[in-house]
């Protein structure tokens, strides 16, 4: 049974809406990583902020930057999302939102005046933190009826949205699913990094000989994904949990090796039919170590691939779905021919890392079809997903 990605509402760093983040990403603009003052004390960080203005909450529901993020992406595919609940009705339809923060900056900052004040605010809220949350606030803005749950496994939580939400349709239980991913920048998140010296103070350079840790930058992805014939085809997932360490992954690559080759087994694909790859590329030490090691032990020939966390920063929870929609938007390209994300970075390869084809400004998918594009997402706790999407002129693969 096949299931499609038939709609993309995104935002993030560089900027808001398909075309304007397509533009950017495929030009290679990293301009979105700026210095921002007021996250950590005395010091500041590069961190990839949304910028464009968000859409108001409205009346009488959640009010919060993460929710808002949501929002924002949703209203870009408004009307497929009000025609699809035409079509199914609402209690056929799901959400499943991945995320590592929803509100959690709005619930610190009602701790803290507490704390200062004794008192709670007024519009402190604990629902705010809470990790449903954000799947909550969609389903009661559209009035659905269907499953509705969050899913927060760390930097894997948007990847395991799409893989959960094509079990629902699978499964039948559901003709339609919202799906995706969004985080918020936060105090809670960014201080946490910096106090694992796991962030770079300028932009990061992910595979470089001289990273350094990432860039957290912030965004909302959402998918709507039906067994309705459409643009792209979510072809195979696959998950694994190596449990290698509480915050390091398996040095080896085995378990981000091992998610791989789950979701080539589900599409029914070999390593040579994937024509490119969106790593995790964290720019940390062990994260670009153990992946290069995992992709050149899989893709022995070699496979064009790129990190995207220089542009748009490391969104956590929303990084997942993020970069499947990197990924879609590639295949969406309405050039002749369809361009792939750039690895931006500084050029100096690490020796001691095996080395990978990495794509340049301009680079782009083969002419014809079909087209298979991965997604890597690796987190904390040995947590493993990747996504493999593909164009429409494929078969039965899914």
């Amino acid at each position: 049974m096949n299931t499609y990605l038939n709609a993309l509402g995104v935002t993030c760093t560089l900027g808001s809406g398909k075309a304007a983040i397509a533009e950017a990403l495929f030009a290679g603009d990293h301009s979105g990583i700026r210095q921002e003052h007021g996250w950590i004390l005395d010091r500041a960080l590069p961190l990839g902020a949304v910028r464009t203005p968000l859409p108001p909450t409205p009346a009488g529901l959640a009010d919060n930057r993460n929710n808002r993020l949501l929002l924002a992406a949703a209203l870009e595919i408004e009307t497929e999302i009000r025609a699809a609940i035409a079509r199914y009705g609402s209690e056929r339809i799901g959400v499943i939102i991945g995320t590592s923060t929803a509100g959690i900056e709005e619930a610190t900052q009602g701790i803290a005046a507490y704390q200062r004040d004794g008192v709670w605010p007024a519009d402190y809220d604990y629902a705010h933190q809470e990790l449903g949350a954000p799947a909550t606030f969609l389903a009661e803005w559209l009035d659905l009826a269907g499953p509705c749950y969050g899913i927060s496994t760390a930097c894997t939580s948007g990847a395991r949205a799409l893989l959960s939400a094509q079990r629902l349709l699978h499964m039948g239980i559901c003709d339609a699913v919202l799906c995706g991913g969004a985080d918020t920048l936060c105090r809670l998140a960014i201080n946490g990094f910096y106090s694992l010296e796991a962030v770079d103070e300028v932009r990061c350079d992910p595979f470089s000989r001289d990273r350094r840790g990432i860039n957290i930058g912030e965004a909302a992805a959402l998918f709507l994904m039906t067994r309705e014939h459409g643009p792209v085809q979510l072809v195979g997932g696959g998950a694994s949990s190596d449990a290698y360490h509480m915050s390091s992954p398996d040095p080896q690559g085995l378990g981000a090796q091992q998610a791989m080759r789950a979701a080539l087994k589900h599409a029914g694909l070999s390593p040579a039919q994937i024509d490119y790859i969106n790593l995790h590329g964290t720019a940390t030490e062990h994260n670009d170590s153990m992946e290069s090691l995992a992709v050149s032990g899989l893709f022995e020939h070699g496979v064009p691939c790129s990190s995207s966390k220089s542009q748009a920063g490391h969104t956590l929870g929303a990084a997942g779905a993020l970069e499947a929609a990197f990924c879609w938007l590639s295949l969406m390209d309405d050039r002749t021919e369809r361009r792939l994300p750039p690895h931006v970075w500084d050029g100096q390869a690490d020796p001691a890392l095996p080395p990978l084809e990495f794509t340049t400004v301009g680079s782009h998918l083969p002419a014809g079809g079909p087209r298979y594009l991965m997604s890597n997402s690796f987190a904390f706790g040995g947590n493993n997903a990747c996504l493999i999407l593909g164009d429409t002129t494929l078969g039965d693969g899914a």
